[in-house]
């Protein structure tokens, strides 16, 4: 298997779609944010000290969805035609999950990684005045769908 973002130089490059089809492309992609049942109960509640952690977390994954290309070097700019963030609070974490959705030449894997990235990211800013060790964890690609390699599952 041959990295794809390299040129016969050795060098990085952006692959060139120009000729891919355009299908219809999926990803979905989660994490956690491990905290305290203390800190998971303001989260609940909506007592956090900067206000409503999961709604502002919502909008800053949708929006590092939609900005995905300005952070990773090698990225395409894609028209995104659908982000949904989703959350669960569990005992001892606030899960995490972005499906991501396009019609395009590339797939939405690093949009939805990038998603839940951010909204993780926003639950720790949100919550570190009350606690400064929670750990962010288990990102990772679950499904994707649409271009030539079809249909990905990770299996657990």
């Amino acid at each position: 298997m041959e990295l794809t973002h390299i040129n016969e130089q050795g060098r990085a490059r952006m692959v060139d779609v120009t000729e891919k089809a355009v299908t219809y492309r999926t990803a979905l992609a989660e994490g956690r944010v491990r905290m305290s049942p203390e800190t998971l109960e303001l989260v609940r509640t909506g007592g956090a000290p900067k206000g409503d952690v999961l709604a502002v977390a919502q909008v800053a994954g949708i929006m590092a969805a939609k900005r995905t290309h300005e952070l990773i070097p090698m990225c395409h700019s894609l028209r995104l035609t659908g982000v949904d963030i989703r959350f669960a609070l569990e005992p001892d974490a606030v899960h995490i999950q972005a499906e991501v959705k396009c019609r395009g030449e590339t797939g939405v894997e690093m949009e939805a990684l990038t998603a839940v990235s951010a909204a993780a990211l926003t639950v720790y800013d949100m919550c570190k005045a009350v606690q400064r060790d929670m750990e962010i964890l288990d990102l990772r690609l679950c499904r994707k769908t649409g271009g030539r390699s079809g249909e990905y599952i990770k299996e657990w």
